[in-house]
């Protein structure tokens, strides 16, 4: 309002510098000092102190051109020399009989009173009456027939209305006269009572309205009256982005400092925000509780969240509350300035703490997920993450599988999941495991197909005889790859009948052909057994051609100490035991029972080496390849056919004995 010409030097000269928040002086110090020291020597320091008493204001910094201080001094000297002479004449006129040294005595002491008496006048506050416009200013009545001039300056260099004819104002005497009027000032007193009125507003904390005349580096200049810096930081509750649109603007604020002999004047719209947001913090805490369903906006978005003004106090809505579903960041839930429905999941009202929830408010998925989703069933998802261990599969909003990488393909070797599988894409997949108190749910996207394996298991059956490729050489024996991902295993004990295999590396090459036999397969561990010697089966065959309890011709290979090895045929080779060679008491008896000793054992009772014998097979396993052979009962067995053969074909009678029998046997022979 006087932005232009306001008495306070600096606040029409310039707005409050930013960088310490007060407004900088326009005039220059020294200038100020020096103007000071001028206006001292123009009056006497007793007139000074007689003005203070009187109630006016000493001058303050700033130029003569904007205080008048110059124009005023010489003012009030020229009138009070004037006085001095019209006094001096009345003095002499009315005490001609009184000596020369009292009149001079007296004339000092009124000239004294009467320059105190225009120093108290110059600057009082009176009231008056508007009488008239005229081009010169405002014509005020001053009472006693005397009239005063308000000069037409006041209103044109400044946006002061002229006051209505008629009307009563405050004015400011200035000590001046001119064509016969006091000279008065309008604008002094208006700047008066609004300095007043700012420094009551600062003293009593109280709201200015103001309206935003400019924009400055480092804030705004606000008119309350005088110009007055809001800086930028003190205009929201946080950074304003844009300050450049406010001109014009009107605004509440509070004066935080003021310097009234400066000029300066900083405001704040920031401290009544604060004052209002704390009433409304301190009443909506008494209201809130855990479990509560509150309305909120959201304010800001950041990468871990959203908070949400409650109308007073921000909560947190963390990005793991947002939904039950994936969400990669909070804006593809929410978005700033929404207004949303949430509940509070933890309140801490020593710390002013909300933790606010979102997806509370909805049906957890998870509560009927097993019965929705058990273990062996086959469903379609949606891929939503990989990594380097396996995919995510969404099964709907908020439930989420993992399938690991050994679970994606039967046969495959995957490197990395990436390499077969792309976000966004539709599987099907099968549960293999659901924990729905864990939250989490195991799937497999190789269950959902055929599997090779089993496939491939069911061409070739027990029995059957293949041929593959050695793919891998151990210890135990050699993997041999049948077909693209089914693989069989020779075991060392399963190469030959007869050699025994102690190093496979002897026996096998990596990448040679190798035909086998299938002895076993086992789905459940995905095995499967070979063996090269059950190609060439003669086992197989003599078990089909013998049975438990027939006699066989066979020849004595080798002598063990616990009985004879006897060779039935090429590579078939069977165990009479001791105790089947003779019986126990004619081994116990005569000088030529058999009795095992540690040296080289050349004969096992009556059997020898090279020759062959009569042997009754007692003993049968195809599994083990084993056969057990008894001497004694053949003997026995053949005996009693010969006595047998003898009875039914001898000519001789009834009567005849065993021993009969025996005697034409060897007789015979």
């Amino acid at each position: 309002m006087f932005s232009d010409h306001d008495d306070l030097p600096n606040a029409a000269a310039t707005a409050p510098a930013p960088q310490a928040e007060t407004a900088p002086n326009s005039a220059d110090p020294e200038t100020n000092s020096m103007l000071e020291n001028a206006a001292e020597q123009a009056a006497p320091r007793s007139e000074h102190a007689e003005a203070g008493d009187a109630g006016q204001e000493p001058p303050v910094g700033g130029t003569p051109e904007q205080t008048g201080a110059s124009s005023d001094s010489a003012s009030v000297h020229d009138q009070v020399e004037a006085t001095r002479e019209a006094h001096a004449a009345d003095a002499e006129s009315a005490t001609a009989d009184e000596e020369a040294a009292g009149s001079e005595e007296m004339s000092k002491l009124l000239e004294q009173y009467d320059e105190k008496q225009e120093a108290a006048t110059s600057h009082e506050v009176i009231e008056v009456k508007v009488v008239a416009y005229t081009e010169h200013g405002v014509v005020v009545d001053l009472g006693g027939k005397t009239e005063g001039l308000i000069p037409a300056a006041e209103f044109t260099d400044t946006e002061i209305p002229r006051p209505e004819p008629n009307s009563t104002i405050e004015v400011q005497r200035t000590g001046e006269h001119k064509d016969g009027f006091t000279i008065l000032s309008y604008l002094k007193v208006l700047r008066r009572r609004t300095w007043e009125k700012i420094e009551a507003a600062f003293k009593a904390k109280e709201t200015l309205t103001g309206k935003v005349v400019d924009r400055i580096k480092g804030g705004l200049v606000v008119d309350v009256g005088v110009r007055a810096f809001l800086p930028g930081s003190q205009y929201d509750l946080r950074p304003a982005q844009n300050l450049d649109d406010l001109t014009g603007t009107e605004l509440q604020v509070r004066v935080t400092k003021l310097n009234r002999r400066r000029g300066n004047v900083v405001v704040s719209r920031r401290a009544l925000l604060e004052e209002e947001l704390h009433a409304k913090r301190a009443a909506l805490m008494e209201t809130l509780s855990e479990g509560q369903i509150v309305h909120g906006h959201v304010k800001n978005v950041t990468e871990y969240g959203a908070f949400v003004d409650l109308g007073g106090i921000d909560g947190l809505l963390h990005l793991t509350d947002l939904s039950w579903g994936r969400v990669k960041h909070p804006s593809d839930v929410v978005k700033p300035e929404q207004e949303v429905d949430v509940i509070i999941l933890k309140f801490d009202k020593e710390k002013q703490r909300v933790s606010l929830g979102l997806k509370q408010l909805m049906a957890d998925p998870w509560a009927g997920a097993a019965e929705k989703y058990p273990a062996g069933g086959k469903v379609k998802g949606k891929i939503v993450g990989v990594v380097d261990y396996g995919v995510f599969v969404e099964l709907e909003q908020g439930i989420e599988g993992l399938v690991h990488v050994s679970e994606m393909s039967w046969n495959k070797k995957i490197l990395h999941p990436s390499k077969v599988a792309k976000v966004g894409e539709e599987v099907d997949v099968v549960v293999l495991d659901i924990k729905p108190s864990d939250r989490r749910v195991s799937l497999g996207i190789k269950q959902a197909q055929p599997d090779p394996w089993l496939l491939t298991a069911e061409k070739y059956p027990v029995g059957t005889v293949v041929t593959g490729k050695v793919r891998n050489i151990a210890e135990f024996g050699a993997f041999v790859e049948i077909e693209d991902g089914f693989d069989g295993l020779v075991h060392v004990g399963d190469v030959s009948w007869t050699g025994r295999v102690k190093n496979p590396h002897e026996v096998f090459k990596k990448g040679e052909d190798v035909t086998a036999k299938v002895l076993k397969i086992d789905p459940e561990n995905r095995r499967v057994s070979l063996g090269i010697k059950q190609v060439n089966d003669i086992w197989g065959d003599w078990f089909k051609q013998h049975k438990v309890g027939q006699i066989v011709k066979g020849k004595v290979s080798r002598i063990a100490t616990f009985g004879a090895f006897v060779e039935l045929g090429e590579n078939i080779e069977a165990l009479c035991h001791n105790t089947e060679i003779e019986e126990r008491k004619r081994r116990d008896e005569g000088p030529s029972s058999f009795r095992p000793t540690s040296g080289p054992l050349k004969s096992a009772g009556p059997l020898e080496p090279g020759k062959e014998y009569d042997f009754k097979i007692i003993k049968i396993s195809p599994e083990t390849r084993r056969i057990g052979l008894s001497y004694r009962a053949a003997v026995k067995q053949i005996e009693r056919k010969e006595i047998e053969q003898y009875r039914s074909t001898s000519k001789s009678s009834s009567t005849a004995t065993i021993g009969d029998a025996l005697k034409s046997k060897l007789s015979a022979r």
